[in-house]
């Protein structure tokens, strides 16, 4: 069962309580677009959705509305809504973007939860094109601006996409950007299974849960038998940062770059090991360790007979059983710091030390 969205329901409020109009005419434009219920009161036909999140493009599209991981920045939508995300620069820049993309006398209206930084978010709208209103309700505060044209502050919203942007980090050897998992270090999780990574992993693989390619640029450097390795990320942004990271490791192996949900099963098979550091919290930050084993699924239907799962989690995550059912063998390779890195073997090849 889904939990109700409170940020979409509050994003809709102004327009169902006959405080603000739908536009009858021209684009809606929707940044970091969820599907919905409350989009339903609304005429939907002429609205473009933004989300990079796959999982959520899926369910935009497959609610028959136009969906893409990115929108140009015409100035030609007629109202413009905007989900901000948690990450303060993330957020800025989007907000920025919104602005951008107003028609002359369009709206920005934005929404987020009173726990996701809501207060700050509407400061920020209200610096950099002014405040027309505001509601707050379902825990959540919506806010808007004044119908715009083109006297927002330019010199901010540049300011703004600029610490948005990709940089290097950890002296270079890798570059980021905001609002991807563990942006500006190196997950501790991801680092306790680099450094047990057994270095006869050799032939295919695969990382589900690629994120920005720290994990898979590890399995390179340590493993030199690889000669291919796909990598399986749900965030768009994620996914472009490990094909710039892993750029440079494109003449040791076959490297693939998919935008896909993992959860959805994988569309290739046959590997002879997978890598993972499953998430396991939503899109709205809950907790979801059913992630984390459908992850675990999904890699042992993707394994050939004898093939590894290298995987890493919180130690109090209860992945034990799921592991058993799926796998002939399973062995614990190192804790630390409160993660827990195991191996797991499909039926067909025993493996040292399995219990």
């Amino acid at each position: 069962m889904s939990l109700p969205d409170d940020p979409l329901k509050a994003l809709l409020l102004p327009f169902d309580d006959g405080t603000l109009a739908w536009p009858a005419q021209g684009r809606v434009a929707f940044l970091r677009a969820r599907d919905g219920w409350p989009l339903r009161r609304h005429a939907t036909a002429r609205l473009r959705c933004e989300q990079g999140f796959k999982p959520l493009a899926d369910g935009l599209r497959q609610a028959g509305l136009d969906t893409r991981v990115e929108l140009g920045e015409t100035a030609d939508a007629a109202l413009v809504l905007v989900l901000p995300p948690r990450q303060r620069d993330e957020a800025r820049a989007l907000l920025a973007h919104a602005v951008a993309m107003a028609a002359p006398g369009a709206r920005v209206v934005a929404a987020v939860a009173n726990d996701e930084g809501a207060k700050s978010r509407e400061r920020d709208l209200r610096d950099l094109a002014g405040l027309e209103g505001i509601a707050t309700k379902f825990h959540c505060r919506v806010f808007w601006t004044p119908p715009l044209a083109g006297t927002h502050d330019t010199a901010l919203a540049a300011r703004w996409r600029q610490a948005d942007a990709p940089r290097p980090i950890l002296g270079g050897r890798f570059h980021s950007r905001p609002g991807v998992f563990a942006w500006d270090r190196i997950d501790p999780a991801s680092a306790l299974l680099a450094a047990h990574l057994p270095a006869d992993l050799a032939g295919r693989g695969a990382d589900l849960g690629a994120g920005w390619g720290y994990l898979a640029d590890e399995v390179l450097a340590r493993a030199p038998g690889v000669r291919a390795l796909d990598l399986y990320e749900a965030e768009a942004r994620a996914l472009e940062l490990a094909r710039a990271n892993l750029a440079p490791r494109a003449a040791q192996a076959a490297l693939g770059f998919h935008w896909h949900d993992a959860t959805a099963g994988l569309p290739e098979s046959g590997y002879d090991f997978i890598v993972s550091n499953p998430p396991f919290h939503g899109h709205d930050r809950g907790d979801r360790p059913e992630l984390g084993r459908r992850f675990i699924e999904v890699a042992a239907q993707a394994l050939r007979p004898g093939g590894r799962l290298l995987l890493v989690a919180n130690r109090h995550l209860p992945y034990e059983a799921t592991l058993a059912r799926a796998f002939a063998s399973v062995r614990g390779l190192a804790e630390g710091g409160g993660f827990k890195a195991i191996e797991a073997a499909t039926s067909g090849a025993a493996r040292g030390g399995a219990r």
